[in-house]
């Protein structure tokens, strides 16, 4: 079905490119349709022909390797943001699980956290950079991006582990308590097993989200390598070469496909024991 839905998208772009308006149009007096231009809206087939020629002109190494190493760049740093946030959020949301004034405390805060604009905390966190040494360890600038990826990432998964730490059967939950079972050894037995299929949509979110943030910080913090820089070195060269900007966009694309694959084994990890929804 993966492969169908691409399919479709790539259908209704050639279609829409063989009817719609070369300059764009209004519909109502506002103007929404795009363009159907080759400058705005190449033929895939030419944006897919792209990979199989050179980065730059008079260079031998072809595009697709050098999307493919900002990718791999990328992918690092997007890993690691979303191990900070998952970290994160899975500590928030037993902390609020636990102690239900923190998440009367927490949570509004956590909503609000996601209202502040990236691009103006990433000049910030760019700058820990040359103040933040502990002992030998000096902050990498690669770790700025990390963080701002992290930041993307522990909202959502704080949000869904909460839902399903709280979603475990009242009377599952009464049960633990009349063998004296402790708080933690319940939420090990019952809360955490039940929460999982609440937890997987919420990290692959978190996911996806690492690698926007780690895609808008490099952008903003003007860390090069990564898949980030080249998607802005590319969109400034697409008036003469519009293809070679969707290589990057595909590939920054298929970091987010990776990132969620991730997530995807580790639901197949933890539901490999559990019963069929529905089963007796």
């Amino acid at each position: 079905m993966f492969v169908v839905a691409l399919l479709l998208v790539a259908v209704l772009w050639e279609a829409y490119k063989s009817v719609g308006p070369a300059d764009g149009g209004s519909v109502l007096g506002w103007r929404i349709l795009p363009r159907t231009n080759d400058n705005a809206m190449p033929h895939v087939w030419d944006m897919l022909s792209r990979y199989r020629r050179p980065a730059t002109r008079g260079s031998d190494q072809e595009i697709w390797r050098v999307v493919l190493a900002g990718v791999w760049f990328s992918f690092r740093i997007a890993l690691v943001g979303f191990a900070l946030g998952a970290a994160l959020g899975l500590t928030l949301a037993v902390i609020m699980t636990r102690f239900k004034v923190a998440e009367r405390g927490l949570l509004p805060y956590l909503v609000i956290s996601q209202t502040v604009p990236l691009i103006a905390l990433a000049p910030l966190v760019a700058s820990w950079g040359g103040k933040v040494q502990l002992g030998g360890f000096v902050w990498p600038r690669w770790m700025s991006v990390a963080v701002l990826g992290a930041f993307l990432a522990f909202f959502p998964d704080a949000v869904g582990c909460l839902r399903g730490f709280a979603a475990a059967p009242p009377a599952s939950v009464e049960l633990m308590r009349s063998y004296a079972a402790s708080w933690w050894s319940t939420f090990r037995r019952l809360r955490f097993p039940n929460a999982v299929p609440q937890m997987v949509p919420a990290l692959k979110l978190a996911a996806t989200g690492s690698v926007i943030g780690v895609v808008v910080a490099e952008i903003s913090t003007g860390l090069r390598g990564g898949i980030g820089r080249l998607i802005l070195d590319y969109a400034q060269q697409s008036t003469g070469d519009p293809t070679k900007l969707f290589t990057a966009i595909f590939g920054a694309a298929a970091l987010g496909l990776v990132m969620a694959g991730i997530v995807s084994l580790f639901e197949a990890l933890m539901m490999r024991n559990r019963p069929p929804a529905g089963s007796a």
